[in-house]
């Protein structure tokens, strides 16, 4: 790799990297108390929006909120956030979420995710990780005509149910799968 192409990947990641810094994302932020609250804003506009929530947050294990993801590219990519696993209505860890990315990307967004972990075992691995990274053990729902999320029987028996929500920025398309969490000490 030349000289210049190596400044250039290096220019690229720094300034994709103080871009996701820049944005309100929780860096910074005052810790447990300001995770709670903003995991607590999120679960509220979860199930008012989409009431197909609760149902799920009922059978699920435990529940993983990020709150704000924040994502921005131009040719790299990266993301952050923060947020708190949830067992039984009950904070149980914090969590940051880390992700990289390379190729055809212009923009920047926000997002909101949550993780339901619909087995035991699931939420089990989840936390002995020493930094899990969503893979294909996941399955996605999604909104569709009527405010209503796809979760039938055969989604509802997956470990691992992901939904994206709230998206808000000028970057096409949001996804979990590749993000790394860590469990933190806020």
């Amino acid at each position: 790799m030349s000289i210049y192409n190596r400044r250039f990947v290096t220019l690229g990641l720094g300034a994709t990297a103080l871009g996701v810094a820049a944005c309100s994302n929780g860096v910074g932020s005052t810790g447990a108390p300001t995770i709670d609250a903003r995991v607590d804003q999120t679960l509220s506009y979860l199930y008012q929006n989409y009431p197909s929530t609760r149902n799920l947050a009922e059978n699920a294990a435990g529940i993983l909120v990020m709150p704000l993801i924040t994502e921005a590219g131009v040719g790299f990519g990266a993301a952050y956030g923060r947020g708190a696993l949830r067992v039984q209505d009950v904070t149980v860890d914090y969590y940051s979420v880390t992700q990289a990315s390379a190729g055809f990307q212009f923009g920047a967004q926000q997002y909101a995710h949550a993780l339901f972990f619909m087995t035991e075992e699931a939420l089990t691995d989840f936390r002995r990780s020493s930094g899990w990274v969503a893979g294909a053990d996941l399955e996605y729902v999604f909104q569709n005509e009527g405010e209503n999320l796809k979760a039938d029987t055969t989604t509802i028996t997956e470990p691992v149910l992901a939904m994206v929500f709230g998206q808000a920025g000028i970057r096409i398309g949001a996804t979990v799968e590749g993000m790394k969490y860590t469990r933190i000490i806020p």
